[in-house]
């Protein structure tokens, strides 16, 4: 029964933290670190059942946005058409130039990723960085821009940022949203950007990662677990994405780079009392 309830909980923490720019993967890792979860039940392949909740979650949010894309896209492939005479067509393909940083670094250093990187001094360390990139993003960042503004090599550029993301603790939207702002996107325009955009790797990563656990096999109450956690993932993700579009229209990311700030000092002080070096 114990571990239905932590599945449950990494569930809600999984579903706030990947669309709030505070590091989901980063929240997960310090969950399953403090908590000294079972890594059979509750390692990586969780964190991918975790992630296919919320992917479910901005597919169901941006349906009709990803259903006017994926029309655009494939009428696009039969007829010649200048990318900025159809907003839906271009925000297409700018999609997809930003998939390719993130597909490509994530593939070569995936082991590395899942391995020396899931420290939890590593998710200290980048809470308090990219908290400081939030504040300087909303001091120099015009906010004026729609996102078919955006040129493809800035597209890529914002992939980069999500490749970056892969590392706990830096946020993948947080990463994407910021560079949004310094490249002088509306904050409401780089959120929503950042979700769709997540989309194809999120499916990707997470279909092959997880085809890769199901073959291995799973016990009944591994099922059970990791249904649970996509269930309430999915459930507490839309409902954060909700919440997230309509405050960042008004409102600066000043507030979570200060919980980054105060999280990470929290977590260091935990660190050093409970798990010194050594």
């Amino acid at each position: 029964m114990r571990e239905f309830i932590e599945a449950f909980f990494l569930g809600i923490v999984q579903g706030l933290t990947e669309f709030l720019p505070v590091s989901s993967s980063g929240h997960l890792l310090l969950g399953q670190y403090f908590l000294g979860l079972d890594q059979e039940k509750f390692g990586l392949a969780f964190d991918v059942a975790l992630h296919l909740g919320t992917l479910t979650a901005v597919v169901v949010f941006f349906w009709n946005d990803l259903f006017r894309m994926a029309y655009a896209f494939l009428r696009s492939l039969t007829r010649r058409r200048n990318l900025t005479a159809d907003g839906d067509q271009r925000l297409a393909y700018l999609v997809i130039a930003s998939v390719f940083p993130a597909a490509i670094i994530g593939f070569f250093f995936e082991d590395i990723i899942s391995t020396v990187l899931r420290n939890p001094w590593i998710v200290v360390v980048n809470l308090v960085l990219v908290g400081v990139l939030f504040i300087v993003a909303e001091r120099v960042g015009r906010r004026t821009d729609r996102i078919t503004k955006l040129t493809f090599p800035q597209a890529v550029f914002i992939g980069v940022a999500q490749a970056a993301a892969l590392v706990p603790g830096v946020s993948r939207s947080g990463a994407t949203i910021t560079l949004g702002l310094f490249l002088n996107l509306r904050r409401e325009e780089a959120a929503r950007f950042s979700f769709l955009m997540s989309v194809p790797i999120i499916a990707g990563a997470g279909t092959m990662q997880l085809a890769e656990v199901i073959s291995a096999g799973m016990s009944a109450d591994q099922v059970g677990v990791f249904l649970l956690g996509f269930l309430s993932s999915g459930v507490v993700g839309y409902l954060t994405i909700r919440f997230f579009i309509r405050f960042v229209a008004d409102h600066s990311l000043r507030a979570f780079a200060y919980y980054r700030f105060a999280l990470a000092a929290v977590v260091a002080v935990l660190l050093l009392t409970f798990f010194p070096p050594g």
